[in-house]
């Protein structure tokens, strides 16, 4: 009796919280969870290994387009690709603005175009977004840049916006994270594959809970806004990414989903 082979999926920020949470929920897959630590690939693959998953690792600077090529290479010497889901990520907090546009956005569009050579029919590219990302409205002053961020200029132009707050630099970033999912929809969708965003709320990850302990005021208020009247998990965003990932959602691509409790109708008036 022959052994069906399994697709592959790659899944970056694989040591962060929903990188983990969305691993665990997509058993059925071959799994190569990659982030930037090789210590801490090692860690997640052998967990998931000893708990019955296939899944290899492989660490990757997804700011360099040379590790991203090999990754992409890695991945799809393991198997039939299937598609991948990109959580790695930085926050705005304690960081420089210049650190989340080169993580958040430079990283996202490497990803994005190394794998398009990757995709066919069927296969899916998920990216990470935010809820923040709906904070900053359509200005083509700065949209051009954000669809954009590999060109010299890009960064210089979105300086004069955010003032050299980081956490308006990762807002501007998740917007262009959006947009460069809908300029690649088409391109995408010539090949027969799909891509996505996934926009969370407040998730209670282990970022979050740290988070909440530091400045519990400012997240109770979010919680307050939350018209579902709690905070996320994990395995809501987890859930969310397996639908998406299945031919249930065959018709859905070039859309951000939200995955927030509704907080951004409260956000975004």
């Amino acid at each position: 009796m022959s052994t069906r082979i399994k697709k592959v999926l790659v899944i970056t920020g694989a040591a962060g919280g929903i990188g983990s949470a969305c691993a665990k929920a997509l058993k059925t897959y071959k799994l190569v969870i990659t982030d930037y630590s090789q210590e801490q690939v090692k860690k997640v693959t052998e967990r998931l290994i000893a708990q019955g998953y296939d899944a290899v690792g492989h660490a990757c600077d997804i700011t360099k387009k040379e590790e991203v090529r090999r990754l992409r290479e890695y991945a799809l010497a393991q198997g039939p690709f299937a598609g991948l889901v990109h959580t790695a990520g930085v926050s705005g907090s304690g960081q420089d603005p210049k650190n989340v546009f080169r993580i958040d956005l430079v990283g996202t569009d490497i990803i994005v175009n190394a794998f398009y050579e990757a995709a066919t029919k069927e296969s899916v590219l998920i990216l990470f977004a935010s809820i923040m990302g709906h904070t900053v409205g359509p200005n083509p002053d700065y949209d051009e840049a954000l669809k954009k961020p590999q060109q010299e200029s890009s960064f210089d132009k979105l300086a004069g916006f955010v003032n050299g707050d980081a956490d308006i630099m990762y807002n501007f970033a998740k917007r262009g994270v959006h947009l460069l999912c809908k300029d690649n929809a088409m391109r995408f969708g010539q090949k027969g594959a799909r891509i996505v965003t996934v926009s969370p709320g407040v998730i209670m990850t282990p970022m979050a809970v740290k988070a909440a302990e530091e400045h519990p005021e400012r997240m109770s208020q979010m919680k307050e806004m939350t018209p579902l009247g709690r905070n996320g998990t994990p395995d809501d965003i987890a859930n969310v990414v397996k639908f998406l990932l299945s031919a249930d959602a065959s018709f859905i691509t070039g859309s951000d989903i939200l995955v927030d409790g509704g907080i951004v109708t409260q956000l975004v008036k």
